[in-house]
C-alpha cells in the first residue's frame, strides 16, 4: 500500500468467500491509511470523494478517467462536462438495455 498514491483497500480474512464481511475497509492517500474500519467499499468510496474534494487533490493521471466516470456518470456530480472518452462510455451506457 506504500505506493498507492489514492485508494480504497478491503481485507478479507484468509480463508473467507467473496459474500463474507470484511475483516477491514479503508482509504488510502499517497501510502497512507487516511481512514480504516469504514465497514463497507460505499462508504469507503463516498469517504475518498469527499476527501479528494476536501483536500483539494488531482486524480492521478492513470486513473483520470475512472474517478471522472465514477463522479460524473455514477454520483452525476458536474455530469454535464465530459471529457471525450467519458461522453463516448456514457453515449454507449445509454444504449444499453438493463434487464434485473
Amino acid at each position: 500500500m506504500e505506493q498507492t498514491v489514492m485508494g480504497v483497500y478491503v481485507i478479507q480474512k484468509e480463508g473467507a468467500e467473496p459474500e463474507d464481511d470484511p475483516e477491514d475497509v479503508g482509504v488510502v492517500i499517497e501510502g497512507v491509511e487516511a481512514n480504516t474500519d469504514l465497514g463497507n467499499i460505499a462508504q469507503a468510496c463516498a469517504l475518498l470523494f469527499g476527501l479528494i474534494y476536501r483536500l483539494n487533490l488531482s486524480y492521478p493521471p492513470e486513473l483520470k478517467c475512472t474517478f471522472e466516470v465514477l463522479q460524473k456518470i455514477l454520483l452525476n456530480l458536474d455530469g454535464q462536462k465530459l471529457s471525450s472518452k467519458v461522453q463516448f462510455l456514457k453515449n454507449k451506457l445509454m444504449g444499453c438495455i438493463f434487464i434485473f
